[in-house]
Parts: C-alpha cells; structure tokens; sequence
C-alpha cells in the first residue's frame, strides 16, 4: 500500500487516524450503556416471569410521567397480544414473538428525548402498502390513543 493510500485510510472515521476522535464518530454514554445491557441480556437469558419482573422493574425505576404511559402500554400488550413475551431489549420493555422484538417501549428519559417512543421492528406484521410507520411518539393517553395502540399491537402480533 502506497503512503498515500495509507494516510487516506487514516482519515476515515472510526480507523485510528486523526479523525478517530471526532465527537461526531463516536457513541454518546446513554448509547454505550443501552449496549452494555444489550450484550448482558444477552448472556443472561430467563425464564418468561424472570423476564417480565425485569420488565416492571424497569418501568418502576422510570420517571413518574414516563412510568404512568410505560404500566398503560404494557397492560395493553398483555390485553390484546398476551402471546407476547416481555423482555428488556438495550434496557427497554419491548415485546417478543418467536425471539424477535415486534414492539417496544423507550421512555425519554432512556436518551433523554422529550417524547416516549412506542416502535415496531420488522417481525410487527404492519405491513401497508409501500410505507408505513414503526415507531409513534407518545406524550399522554386517552381512550382514543390506548385503543390505536391496542389495534397496532394486535395487528403487529398477529
């Protein structure tokens, strides 16, 4: 490899070259720590009531507001998807069919947003047309939005 080929690579992001210290490359600590849990639910793989009491124990450990929507949401998953297990994932509630998260719950204090996040990966089975959402900032709950949110949950697990 040719010097200046050597000195181009170091300038990529992330390759040990002077640009690896760019702020803009690197993970913030809140992400670090949501892939230390990641990796240590991982490792400790439960049975399904050891994995939902760390689900509450999670939302209990939230903030009050986020907590309020975090208990609505799970109360309504068990409601209308009950085939769903609870599980944490990087930290969160989330909701697994098959061993694969179909929904799951950020409260905003996880990366300090100023919404919760209710979202969908790809084994929800949401699927419209040729777009659809997967994730839905939550602020509060009223019967019209617990009822939206029963209806993606149960069609997401279906």
């Amino acid at each position: 490899m040719t010097v200046d080929a050597r000195l181009r690579l170091e300038q990529i992001p992330n390759r040990g070259g002077h640009m690896a210290g760019d702020s803009n490359a690197k993970f913030s600590a809140a992400e670090r720590a949501a892939m230390k849990e990641r990796a240590r639910e991982l490792k400790g793989q439960q049975t399904r009531a050891a994995n939902e009491a760390l689900v509450l124990e999670k939302i209990a450990a939230m903030a009050s507001s986020d907590k309020v929507l975090a208990e609505r949401v799970h109360a309504i998953v068990k409601n209308v998807a009950p085939q769903l297990e609870a599980k944490t994932w990087y930290g969160m509630q989330a909701y697994f069919k098959d061993g694969k998260v179909v929904v799951f719950f950020q409260d905003a204090g996880k990366f300090q947003t100023r919404f919760c996040t209710l979202g969908f990966q790809d084994a929800a089975n949401l699927d419209d047309g040729k777009m659809w959402a997967t994730s839905f900032a939550v602020i509060g709950l009223d019967k019209a939005t617990e009822k939206c949110i029963a209806d993606l949950v149960r069609q997401a697990a279906s």
